[in-house]
């Protein structure tokens, strides 16, 4: 798995695609630097391997300045998405860090509810959202959604909703765990395979269309967007307090 996403890497770097090729060589290095721990290779496998980077026309050499870049924690990426700003769907945001190992995602959003006072569609935001999960090229199996209970009449509406997604995941193999929390005030997103993206809008950063048979109203990438910021970590690199 190590090799194929170093590959993958190689593939994109080639092509240009910089900050997708930078996600997969942290991936690829992790997995093979867990081979090299965990079968307790010596110095004389480890230079043949570093020998055969070093002939693929020098990509050892950013292989191993990926591995300085990353493990000082200096990645972090941030987007700042303007007001009325289009081209930001979920796929543009998220499909780079959506690769082959990820299986697990965790939502944290306080408002994943029906709020038609509010003008908000937020269940209908995170149905998009599972959507592209369901798309690729990722294997998820499992989503997590912490968010807030709706206190007004819509309680019933949110349920039933979410109740209706998990349903259809199941039928797509994945299973939708929903928790509720009075408390919970992030917004962020987690993969299983370390990427965090913390949006300060969470799913809700698009304006409401304005109508059913508007452009937008199906595309993500034309719908206007609400501003807001965009920051990208990996879990590896951020301290618990």
């Amino acid at each position: 798995a190590g090799a194929e996403t170093v590959k993958r890497a190689v593939e994109l770097d080639l092509a240009s695609r910089f900050q997708e090729s930078l996600v997969c060589y942290q991936e690829g290095i992790d997995l093979l630097l867990q081979v090299v721990k965990g079968t307790g290779l010596g110095a004389g496998v480890r230079r043949p391997l570093c020998r055969d980077f070093t002939d693929k026309g020098g990509v050892f050499f950013l292989f191993f300045f990926v591995c300085l870049f990353v493990s000082d924690g200096k990645y972090h990426k941030q987007i700042r998405i303007e007001e009325n700003a289009t081209g930001f769907s979920y796929e543009k945001l998220f499909r780079e860090y959506l690769t082959e190992i990820v299986s697990e995602v965790w939502v944290e959003d306080p408002y994943i509810r029906q709020d038609h006072q509010a003008s908000r569609f937020s269940v209908y935001n995170f149905l998009r959202f599972c959507e592209m999960l369901v798309k690729g090229p990722c294997k998820v199996r499992t989503i997590h959604l912490l968010t807030s209970c709706d206190e007004g009449g819509g309680r019933n509406q949110q349920r039933s909703a979410l109740e209706e997604v998990k349903r259809s995941l199941s039928n797509h193999g994945i299973t939708l765990n929903v928790a509720f929390s009075s408390s919970v005030h992030d917004r962020e997103i987690r993969f299983n395979n370390g990427w965090m993206i913390k949006i300060g809008r969470g799913l809700d950063y698009f304006k409401r269309p304005q109508g059913r048979f508007s452009i937008g109203y199906c595309d993500f990438d034309l719908r206007p967007c609400r501003e807001t910021t965009v920051d990208v970590f990996h879990t590896k690199h951020t301290k618990k307090m």
